[in-house]
């Protein structure tokens, strides 16, 4: 999998959102100033060549629906960054960010849990 430019993965976001949709929609679902139909259309083509968006003709217009699921390319962004800044460790990472938010003891332990029962549970089971 490869890492999305900020204009693809914002148009990733909103058919993620969308489920599926034309580029009109897609269009929509930019906040003002919107991009030109022509560069929505011509990024969708580009993540469809890259895998991450595919697309069903419809008389003389094209559905367009995410190929890669938001949770795939979280786990592979998260995976990038986790190695890629932090050696691959976590309490590196989970430190990082404590210390950035001012995050307190309370909050850590709520955060402990939350993982504890989810890992109880098997979410993160592949």
């Amino acid at each position: 999998m490869k890492t999305l430019t900020k204009a693809e993965e914002q148009i990733m976001q909103i058919l993620w959102d969308l489920k599926e949709g034309v580029v009109k929609q897609v269009v929509d679902g930019f906040n003002e100033p919107k991009p030109a139909y022509t560069t929505v259309a011509t990024v969708l083509k580009v993540l469809g060549n890259k895998g991450f968006v595919a697309y069903k003709k419809i008389g003389n217009t094209y559905l367009f629906f995410p190929a890669v699921s938001k949770k795939e390319y979280t786990k592979f962004q998260f995976g990038s960054l986790l190695k890629n800044y932090f050696n691959g460790s976590f309490p590196k990472m989970a430190t990082f960010f404590a210390k950035e938010n001012n995050i307190g003891i309370a909050e850590l332990e709520e955060m402990l849990k939350i993982t504890e029962t989810g890992l109880n549970k098997g979410e993160n089971k592949k």
